[in-house]
């Protein structure tokens, strides 16, 4: 059994197919005799790339692999531009599909090169990590960093269906693994306190990556990424909310190097600075930032930077003043009232920034 969840953004419409052993890009525009460009990285290539190109060639479609170095560095012009010279050579056109297989970075940049090879061709995404399927591959958002910070460039391209095949989470490297989990307790702290409850008492069978629960938490995930999408696909404004934790978790990785943190490690701490200044600004209750911050350390997450690590609290504000987020140079956060609901574009002053920075993550 798979379960189906409908992005619906009129004609940029598409379903998300998660489930156990699903197929691959089975969306009914992708004819028999397309060409598709698969952009997979260095670390998946070898465990699911060949499997994959097999499974597309069976549908009748010719198929040529890009393989990318994996890590956030490779979110970059550069890698755009490799891109590009391969969908050249393999003579993509108009009618041809790239196909994103990996994790959040390969998705980003893939979507990126599909929204903006010959002014955009067709995009599918095969997410193989827990992060990308509850979040990057959903929604549209593509992009690359620059040495200013992350995500700095970029385009909303939305793919034509997301198959999230679980199967491939149990390659998933632990740490890998439960960096996704951050995603997952946001969308909790964000949208839903019944889903929340859940992840409370189900942290064992997460951690084991139950089938059946991951099916269903991951499904919920996607479900409410797509309802706050519909009502807000460009982040014009609600939107903003699925940034919970990410000001500062930016700049985390941006100050302490791509390659200490992963992306939801940075968000975990992100949270947990969020859900401190959420009681000091907007009276979010003590036990509820109890309750953030204790499941996240139950699923074995970060709540502040390691002992040896970068601790400047000014390199951290001077990359947040370069986040896309900020207004000249004021950091914007998203910032909880009650579990479940939060309100975004909050200004904090900067002695409480400061404090809340003091007291919780240095």
């Amino acid at each position: 059994m798979a379960t189906t969840i409908n992005v619906k953004l009129g004609e940029r419409s598409y379903p998300i197919h998660i489930g156990q052993a699903i197929g691959l890009a089975d969306s009914p525009d992708i004819m028999p005799g397309t060409r598709l460009l698969l952009v997979t990285d260095s670390n998946v290539a070898p465990l699911h790339g060949e499997s994959c190109r097999k499974q597309l060639e069976s549908k009748g479609l010719e198929v040529i692999t890009a393989v990318i170095p994996a890590g956030e560095e490779t979110k970059s012009l550069k890698w755009v531009e490799y891109l590009y010279s391969q969908a050249g050579e393999a003579g993509l056109d108009r009618t041809g599909v790239i196909v994103a297989l990996g994790g959040g970075m390969v998705g980003d940049l893939a979507g990126f090169v599909a929204a903006t090879y010959l002014r955009g061709v067709r995009f599918v995404q095969l997410p193989t990590s827990l992060l990308a399927m509850v979040d990057s591959s959903v929604g549209g958002k593509t992009g690359i960093n620059l040495v200013q910070g992350k995500n700095l460039v970029g385009a909303f391209y939305q793919p034509i269906v997301v198959d999230a095949n679980l199967d491939l989470l149990k390659t998933l490297p632990r740490r890998e693994y439960l960096s996704g989990l951050a995603e997952v307790v946001k969308y909790g702290v964000i949208w839903d306190a019944t889903f929340f409850n859940l992840l409370e008492k189900n942290v064992q069978g997460l951690l084991d990556r139950e089938p059946v629960l991951l099916e269903k938490v991951v499904a919920r995930c996607c479900e409410i990424k797509a309802e706050v999408v519909a009502l807000d696909e460009r982040e014009t404004g609600p939107r903003a909310i699925l940034n919970f934790g990410h000001t500062l978790g930016h700049a985390v990785e941006k100050v302490d190097g791509y390659g200490r943190w992963l992306h939801g490690e940075a968000v975990a701490i992100g949270m947990h600075y969020a859900a401190r200044l959420s009681s000091r600004v907007q009276g979010f209750a003590t036990a509820d930032v109890d309750r953030v911050t204790g499941l996240l350390g139950r699923l074995g997450l970060p709540l502040k930077l390691a002992s040896g690590g970068m601790d400047e609290w000014g390199a951290l504000r001077e990359a947040m003043g370069s986040d896309k987020k900020t207004v000249k140079k004021r950091p914007r956060f998203v910032l909880a009232k009650k579990m479940g609901s939060v309100v975004f574009g909050c200004e904090v002053d900067e002695s409480v920034l400061v404090e809340t920075w003091n007291v919780c993550c240095k």
